[in-house]
């Protein structure tokens, strides 16, 4: 039977005058990886902080196994300034002991690309203070998962992860023996990685077994049964359900909720979009002509990212781009931005981008534009247009479309000053759609937007009839917006990749594995030489003593479990015991090291 890690009763907590959390009770066992989701502002963040005891609770009490080991990455980094990356990172392992950690390897590697910190000024030993918000989220990330935890509580995780990072840091999780409660907007992660999730609600919380995507079918279950949401939710939700059951049906593990009921809720679902009904709206509103590159080259200073690019975007292309950080994602729609902003007059530094004479651009870059902070949500959208024509016939008020993005009526009227940076991310979409552009870039649109809010702004989106280009980390997102994938893969080219993000992760590694090749290769070979009688004889003897040293480690180390469940209450004793077993794994790693050296030559 799984260990129970920790324990929430009946807590409460209140924010002024509203209740964030109404008698709550929960509980994590050994073994849970557990999905938070919810609206911004409904307290999700809240309920991991009190289950990790980094807040108190109004009533109620929180309660912790004896000993328990918790890791916690909250959305602001607690990182010394003046020290380096090897300080909070590595902290005083020898390089020796570090080097030969099989986990310590794959996290660097994984967070940061390479062992040596590529992208770092001096690698482990860049000082901490000059860096990016993204880089020291990630330093806090690694910091956490090179220890070990009985329990790790991860608030937004994903962020200022590329794809491949995103897909790393699933398989590790999966791979760790440690309890997960994780709050992330990523539901591609959730479905990878989560066996429950917790639904943050007003002042409630739901539960449900399995992933994302069985979430969104047992939610549309209790839905239906219970009656209690507004019709143009119900719709939502069923079209989100038609879209995991029939676009992605690999997407979820042996489901645990009632099949049958949740597909009687889809049977008259069309698909999301109708996409080539859409082709043909975009094509009357834009004509042949939407953007063609001819061998362009771009730079970012003195660095080229892309080399004699040629590529079209038509009318009614919906692209999603990816690639790797730096590869020059955000640089290609600058380039294309600048083009159609002057005219065709600033182009990149080779070759050129016309652009299509009926072209109205919207560019939503990661940037939050700001605005008056004396404007109400209301006004800034009015100040663009008071209606807007969605396509398909879909005409809505400012107000309408307020209230499709979250922004009820007496939120329309918060001053702009006092939103938060998600509901700032909101508001720029919202004045972006009202301005009735016929092509969108979209740089990271799903930054700072909770699960509910990403559904509204697919479903807009499912209706616009126009070209897209949407970069994002977010997969599911990418895979339910756009129909075709291109790929930077750090080469200097741009690619079709027919099967998506999953040909790109492939395409990523058989990069890697080649390079990775190349350098063995290119590395000096040692002389070889005959091994004398003595040399075999010397070889054989160590790894006598050798294998004599690994029995005594494996016997410290069954005694050493011994006491620690004997003192599992003892926190200092176990913390002790627990650094007394790292050392010994270490001096494991390195013995069998020279065992596999001297078995070739014996």
């Amino acid at each position: 039977m799984a260990v129970n890690l920790v324990n929430v009763e009946n807590v409460s907590k209140v924010y002024g005058t509203r209740a964030l959390l109404d008698g709550v009770s929960l509980g994590v066992s050994e073994g849970d990886r557990i999905g938070v989701v919810g609206r911004n502002g409904d307290g999700k963040t809240t309920l991991i902080r009190m289950l990790a005891k980094l807040e108190e609770a109004d009533t109620g009490r929180v309660t912790h196994s004896g000993g328990l080991r918790l890791g916690v990455l909250t959305q602001h980094d607690s990182l010394d300034p003046a020290a380096t990356v090897r300080h909070e990172v590595i902290g005083d392992m020898a390089d020796h002991e570090w080097a030969g950690n099989a986990k310590v390897r794959d996290v660097l590697t994984g967070l940061f690309g390479g062992l040596d910190l590529p992208g770092f000024p001096k690698g482990l030993d860049t000082v901490i203070g000059p860096l990016s918000g993204g880089e020291r989220r990630r330093i806090a990330l690694a910091k956490l998962l090179i220890e070990e935890q009985d329990l790790i509580v991860l608030d937004e995780p994903t962020n200022h992860l590329d794809v491949e990072g995103i897909a790393w840091l699933a398989q590790h999780l999966r791979d760790r023996r440690s309890a997960l409660v994780c709050v992330t907007h990523d539901r591609w992660f959730l479905d990878q990685v989560c066996t429950r999730m917790w639904d943050v609600q007003r002042g409630d919380v739901y539960e449900y077994e399995g992933g994302y995507s069985d979430y969104v079918f047992a939610r549309a279950e209790r839905e239906r049964i219970a009656a209690t949401e507004e019709v143009k939710r119900q719709n939502l939700i069923r079209k989100e359900l038609a879209w995991l059951r029939r676009g992605a049906p690999a997407r979820t593990s042996k489901p645990r909720f009632r099949v049958e009921a949740a597909n009687e809720l889809i049977a008259d679902v069309p698909p999301p979009r109708d996409s080539s009904e859409l082709m043909k709206f975009a094509s009357s509103r834009l004509g042949k002509t939407v953007f063609d590159l001819e061998d362009i080259t771009v730079q970012a200073g003195p660095k080229v990212l892309l080399k004699h690019v040629t590529w079209q975007l038509g009318p009614g292309d919906r692209i999603g781009l990816v690639g790797v950080n730096g590869a020059g994602k955000t640089s290609l729609l600058r380039a294309m931005a600048a083009a159609a902003r002057s005219e065709g007059e600033e182009q990149p530094a080779g070759g050129r981008i016309n652009v299509g004479r009926t072209v109205k651009l919207a560019y939503l870059s990661q940037e939050v534009a700001e605005l008056d902070p004396t404007w109400r949500v209301l006004e800034a959208v009015q100040r663009v247009r008071e209606r807007v024509d969605l396509g398909k016939g879909r005409e809505m008020t400012a107000g309408q479309l307020c209230e499709t993005f979250g922004f009820n009526k007496e939120k329309q009227w918060t001053p702009v000053g006092d939103l938060s940076g998600g509901e700032r991310r909101r508001l720029q979409l919202l004045r972006l759609l009202m301005d009735e552009p016929n092509v969108l870039f979209l740089d990271e649109p799903t930054n700072d937007l909770d699960i509910e809010t990403l559904t509204q702004l697919e479903d807009v989106l499912d209706g616009w009839p126009g070209s897209m280009i949407v970069i994002s980390h977010d997969r599911f997102f990418v895979e339910r917006t756009t129909d075709r994938v291109f790929a930077l893969l750090g080469d200097g080219t741009l690619r079709m990749l027919p099967r998506g993000i999953d040909e790109y992760l492939e395409r990523r590694r058989q990069l890697e594995e080649a390079v990775a090749a190349r350098s063995a290769a290119a590395a000096p070979k040692p002389a070889t030489t005959e091994k004398s009688a003595a040399d075999q004889r010397a070889a054989k003897k160590e790894l006598q003593k050798i294998e004599r040293q690994l029995d005594k480690i494996s016997e410290k180390e069954t005694k050493l479990h011994a006491q620690i469940a004997e003192h599992a209450t003892d926190f200092a004793k176990v913390a002790g015991l627990d650094a007394q077993l790292r050392e010994l794994a270490g001096e494991r790693e390195e013995l069998e090291l020279r065992w596999l050296e001297l078995a070739e030559d014996a």
